[in-house]
């Protein structure tokens, strides 16, 4: 009987237990359903808070789109529209400002369509590019070169970086400065100008010849003359030879075994004219481009050997291996003569017009072989504008 009343009280203390077991159950899960349901009630706030805000942002900006363009039309002006992906935006940069870095210049300047047919009425063009210290003592004389002939040509202008040309907005030279860089003559640095002025002026489809220019160069023919002597050639005009002496293969670096070879190695005149294409091909090269800025250090020139070694082993087909802009190196030494006003008369311009010699254009021999000349100095400006109607017909 004991144990009998022993096991009963046993079962009353587990039943009691299993009840305060459950309360507390149920306990916990109300406490965290309440938890719960004002978290969710929270979020749930939170958004519709959100959502609201966002459509009365929406309606005013909306309203506000809608108050402009009727401000617009009220005062009959209308509203700038700018498609960024637009055909002209992408052919004919507006504007030659730009903050693209020399690697994201080139690759951009580095496009070229497969496709032969432009989608667009193209009228080709030459770019003229002056790479100079500063001031265009012959600006005169160039705007009256190009002056009437606005829709055949563009300008570029590499110069100082804090250098500002101030000219009129009627001139052609107006807004024409590029994002330029220091240049060192004699340096690497040369050599990169020259592309900088190349990848900028391939950003216009338009161009299709590309003149290289500084601030002592002059025309010594017309600009229809000039124009259709470029848009006609089927080759570029860059100089290119073998020097054997120190002063050519001299210049060769041994360290640039294997991939030029001594027998490849040329050099020639900074002063060049090249089409389309061989600009493209120059601003996309990359391995000879580091090849030379590692190994070619003075008294290796990059703006005398880069472009005419490069053309030589693989483009020397598209190219006439000439330059056509005159300069006189009888004097000897590192610089070719200068000339001062003194200097510059009619016969002096036409032996440069015409000095007696024959070269190829086009595979036919012609006796017009320079269309431009250096060097002259500040000086000569006054009498090459006296001569530019009668000798050189602008």
């Amino acid at each position: 009987m004991a144990r009998g009343r022993g096991d009963k009280e046993d079962a009353e203390k587990y039943t009691g237990l299993l009840k305060l077991v459950q309360v507390l159950s149920f306990l916990v899960v109300f406490v965290a359903g309440i938890i719960i349901g004002l978290a969710t009630s929270a979020h749930i706030n939170t958004y519709f808070s959100s959502q609201a805000q966002l459509f009365s942002t929406s309606t005013v900006t909306s309203f506000q789109v809608s108050s402009n363009k009727a401000n617009c039309n009220q005062t009959q002006a209308p509203c700038p529209e700018i498609d960024y992906l637009s055909m002209d935006a992408f052919i004919h940069p507006m504007n030659l400002t730009h903050k693209l870095s020399d690697d994201e210049l080139f690759w951009r300047a580095s496009m070229m369509p497969y496709k032969k047919e432009y989608p667009f009425p193209r009228v080709p063009k030459v770019a003229f590019m002056f790479l100079t210290r500063g001031p265009l003592p012959f600006m005169p004389l160039w705007e009256r070169f190009f002056k009437d002939h606005e829709n055949f040509f563009s300008i570029y202008l590499h110069t100082p970086p804090d250098y500002y040309l101030n000219v009129s907005a009627s001139s052609p030279f107006y807004g024409r400065q590029i994002p330029s860089q220091r240049v060192e003559w004699g340096s690497f640095l040369l050599a990169d100008a020259e592309r900088r002025l190349l990848a900028n002026a391939l950003l216009d489809f338009s161009n299709e010849r590309f003149i290289l220019l500084s601030e002592s160069c002059i025309p010594v023919y017309n600009f229809p003359t000039v124009y259709k002597y470029l848009i006609g050639s089927t080759y570029s005009f860059v100089e290119s030879y073998d020097d054997p002496t120190r002063y050519g293969r001299g210049r060769y670096n041994r360290k640039m075994l294997p991939r030029i070879k001594l027998y490849q190695w040329r050099k020639g005149s900074q002063w060049f004219e090249m089409q389309r294409s061989v600009a493209t091909y120059i601003v996309s090269d990359t391995k000879y481009y580091n090849l030379f800025k590692k190994y070619c250090k003075p008294a290796c020139y990059p703006d005398e050997h880069y472009i005419p070694t490069y053309l030589n082993m693989f483009h020397g087909s598209l190219n006439a291996n000439r330059t056509i802009t005159w300069v006189d190196w009888s004097m000897g030494g590192p610089h070719p003569a200068k000339y001062d006003g003194v200097n510059v008369t009619e016969g002096f311009i036409q032996s440069i017009r015409n000095n007696g010699t024959l070269c190829s254009y086009n595979d036919e021999l012609t006796s017009v072989c320079y269309l431009f000349a250096r060097k002259f100095a500040p000086s000569a400006l006054e009498p090459l504008l006296n001569l530019s109607s009668t000798v050189m017909n602008f």
